[in-house]
């Protein structure tokens, strides 16, 4: 793996970046070797960090045969924070940086980083575009999973509480999702002792801002009709239902959109092992290429 900053187009803007390649790749972190295919940039969810997904990027390089680039986003890891007029301009524009840096022509977006990777194959070039859970607010179907009480929370320094309805209004946990918020506010509290809950919960700031920025980019059908990326849109067989329906309205819409379900995967399969969920992306995106993806 080699770890490398990307400038933003924004004063002072960085993103850290994580590159895999399937062998030695080039020496200087980020350049293209004369021999090496085109990248694909792998774009993260809300409330994690890029090194969830590490495992996921490595099976994803070996199995095309090409570098994958993760990043973290916005206010994570080594990356600049959530500047004051943070929106999805500002993810968009980050990912498009990175595809420019990497070399990169294809993009995988994982529920937040979906919307993202959708709005910025709205504005550059994509060549394929794979989506698992895309976050996508149309005409305002997400807009009951918002909850004030989040950003009350959030700024009353409640974390326990402010987690407890961010997992309860989108429904993303599981089972554990529908249990009652003083059963959630507990297994906060719990969680608050690892690592990946301790963590989770310094980013519940930057979830506030990312869910603010899907219900104001609400669109509706009819806004992606100008899509030109192939796109596969993924959801989990044991997701919130909501992300299949989105993927479903898209499809039977704009012609160059594809939808499918992914059977026994909860909302978070990039993040699980096994290489399922890997294996599907793969074979999409090799269809943009003359190279099909080992099993």
């Amino acid at each position: 793996m080699e770890t490398w900053t990307v400038e933003t187009d924004d004063d002072g803007g960085h993103l850290e970046v994580h590159s895999f390649r399937p062998v030695a790749g080039a020496s200087i972190p980020g350049a293209s070797s004369a021999a090496e295919e085109p990248g694909v940039v792998l774009v993260h969810g809300t409330l994690v960090t890029d090194s969830l997904y590490w495992p996921f990027a490595r099976n994803l390089s070996v199995l095309l045969g090409r570098p994958v680039h993760s990043y973290n986003r916005r206010g994570r890891g080594r990356s600049a924070p959530q500047p004051p007029d943070y929106s999805a301009a500002t993810e968009t524009s980050d990912l498009i940086s990175v595809m420019d840096a990497s070399g990169s022509t294809d993009v995988v977006g994982h529920s937040y980083g979906g919307f993202v990777a959708l709005q910025a194959a709205l504005r550059a070039p994509i060549s394929r575009l794979v989506t698992y859970d895309a976050a996508v607010s149309l005409s305002g179907n997400l807009n009951g999973r918002w909850r004030p009480q989040l950003e009350e929370a959030v700024t009353a320094g409640q974390l326990d509480n402010a987690w407890a309805h961010l997992v309860q209004g989108l429904g993303t946990a599981g089972p554990i999702s529908y249990l009652p918020l003083g059963a959630l506010r507990m297994i906060s509290i719990l969680s608050a002792k690892t690592r990946l809950g301790s963590e989770m919960r310094e980013l519940l700031p930057t979830a506030v801002l990312e869910m603010r920025a899907i219900i104001d980019a609400d669109s509706h059908i009819q806004d992606y009709a100008e899509l030109q990326t192939p796109t596969l849109m993924l959801s989990g067989g044991w997701s919130p239902a909501y992300f299949a329906e989105t993927g479903r309205q898209l499809a039977d819409t704009i012609p160059l959109v594809d939808f499918a379900v992914v059977p026994l995967q909860f909302h978070e399969g990039p993040l699980r092992p096994g290489k399922q969920l890997a294996v599907r992306i793969a074979r999409y995106l090799a269809q943009g290429t003359a190279k099909a993806p080992s099993p």
